[in-house]
């Protein structure tokens, strides 16, 4: 047996709508997610408080809240691939601060098994 994680689907069968064009769902798996605990550094933030200053796009902060999204995501695709799913419909991100600098993000949506039409 192998402790690798079985291979992800195709990113494009995620959608945040309630349908896939050109597929019919098969099978309704159910909520499937990926959460994302992540804190700022104290350079990070040293360095985005900077950036305020001279205004603009905080680009270490976006650089951070998309990396953090983009695990999010993954990890959820994951959570599809190990209950069965080829697809997962419905797909949400939600965000909470936990703390003073750390931040939880959720991505979530319902895994399907889908075929073609």
């Amino acid at each position: 047996m192998s402790s690798q994680p079985p291979p992800i689907f195709d990113a494009s069968m995620v959608t945040t709508a309630f349908e896939l064009p050109g597929y019919r769902v098969v099978r309704n798996i159910g909520v499937v997610r990926g959460i994302v605990v992540r804190s700022r550094s104290i350079f990070g933030t040293i360095g985005a408080g900077l950036q305020t200053i001279v205004g603009g796009n905080i680009t270490l902060l976006s650089e951070l809240c998309e990396k953090t999204r983009q695990d999010a995501f993954v990890m959820m695709m994951q959570h599809a691939t190990e209950r069965g799913a080829n697809a997962i419909l419905c797909a949400r991100y939600d965000a909470n601060e936990l703390m003073q600098g750390v931040t939880e993000v959720l991505a979530y949506g319902t895994a399907v098994v889908v075929e073609r039409i």
